[in-house]
């Protein structure tokens, strides 16, 4: 779920820091990866996921806090978690091909990632510089289904949006 509203306070550090941006993933909120491949989004895919995020309400976020996990991965903590969470898990229960990250984690945390994978002196300077920026506040209204290829410049792009209900 695209934050746009948080583009100001990241995306100089995302641009570093997060190899993502660098292949066009705007500021977000993973609901879930990884999903289908292009080939399996037939419109009943399509459908069934609109569906489904068409039942969660419209609503308002508060990016207020920074989190890590362990010492690899600097993040924003979106309050409220739930509906994120709502999300995965009902998209998750009605694909369960796709589990949340392969299935790798015990529980999903939502966040919005600032840095991974580099030196943990830099990501906790990043953790300091975009703590000066917070609270940022947020509207969600839509689900964005992203393609592309991860190390890839320039691939992500936006397959089609999911209006919120």
């Amino acid at each position: 779920m695209p934050i746009p509203e948080a583009e100001p306070a990241v995306a100089a550090l995302r641009s570093r820091l997060d190899s993502s941006a660098a292949g066009g993933m705007p500021a977000h909120i993973t609901v879930l990866h990884p999903f289908l491949a292009p080939a399996r989004m037939t419109p009943s895919v399509l459908a069934a996921v609109r569906l489904i995020v068409a039942g969660v309400p419209r609503f308002f976020l508060s990016l207020d806090r920074v989190g890590w996990f362990g010492e690899r991965v600097v993040w924003l903590d979106p309050q409220p978690a739930e509906p994120f969470r709502e999300l995965t898990n009902r998209i998750a229960a009605r694909f369960p091909q796709a589990p949340p990250y392969e299935g790798r984690f015990t529980e999903v945390v939502p966040h919005l990632t600032v840095g991974h994978d580099h030196p943990v002196a830099d990501l906790r300077a990043a953790g300091d510089e975009v703590r000066a920026h917070l609270p940022i506040r947020a509207r969600v209204t839509s689900l964005h289904l992203m393609a592309g290829c991860p190390g890839h410049a320039g691939s992500w792009h936006t397959v089609t949006d999911f209006p919120l209900g």
